[in-house]
């Protein structure tokens, strides 16, 4: 069966009209998801810095670039969180849908970090782990997950799903590690979860893990 990938692209969504709501007085570089990136670069003619695409799992876009703070042009927090926290900086908000401008504020980003301690606190403590392994094409990491069940250190059992839910039924699970959508951990399963990119940091030290998971 062949499959047939078509780009989701919101247009004409007024993003030059709706800057003027922007208020931000520091310097600052433009991001903003694949939906609105093609509307977001015609702001380069305005004179504004359009940095690209970014994901709750890649802000490669924003590395090495002076500036002080950044202006998230899309739909809800995941993607902007993860950006204030790495970065360290001011992020602002600005929804084409909601057409509103706001800004990702330090509680938000303390309660973000917090979680995510935690999270990894528990895989820490964990002797045994489930690895989510979606089967919807895109997603479907088996292999990385193979290899990350091999070199662990942790009793670990992947578990072939196209969606999670009933994940408290296995009790005997403590920690989840996610290799699917890292929105998955959004979501309040009652489990503790972590994305796989989180956790593989903490075993690329070990001579055993030694191979490429790009």
């Amino acid at each position: 069966m062949k499959v047939v990938y078509i780009p989701a692209k919101v247009k004409h969504a007024g993003i030059k009209e709706l800057m003027s709501k922007v208020n931000i007085k520091e310097k600052f570089a433009i991001v903003s998801t694949i939906q609105f990136l093609d509307e977001v670069k015609e702001l380069e003619k305005d004179g504004y810095k359009v940095l690209g695409q970014i994901l709750g799992c890649n802000t490669v876009a924003t590395k090495g670039t002076e500036v002080e703070a950044y202006l998230y042009i899309g739909t809800g927090k995941f993607h902007p969180l993860n950006l204030a926290f790495t970065s360290k900086k001011p992020v602002y908000i600005l929804d084409p849908m909601t057409q509103e401008f706001t800004r990702i504020t330090e509680q938000e980003v303390e309660k973000y970090e917090k979680k995510k301690k935690g999270m990894l606190l528990k895989y820490y403590n964990a002797d045994k782990i489930g690895i989510i392994v979606s089967t919807k094409s895109g997603q479907n990491l088996l292999l990385r997950a193979l290899k990350f069940k091999k070199t662990c250190g942790k009793k670990a059992y992947i578990f072939l799903c196209n969606n999670v839910n009933n994940l408290e039924d296995f009790q005997d699970i403590q920690c989840w590690v996610n290799t699917a959508c890292v929105r998955i951990i959004e979501d309040d399963f009652h489990v503790p979860m972590v994305n796989i990119r989180d956790v593989e940091n903490i075993h690329k030290e070990d001579p055993a893990y030694q191979f490429s998971f790009e």
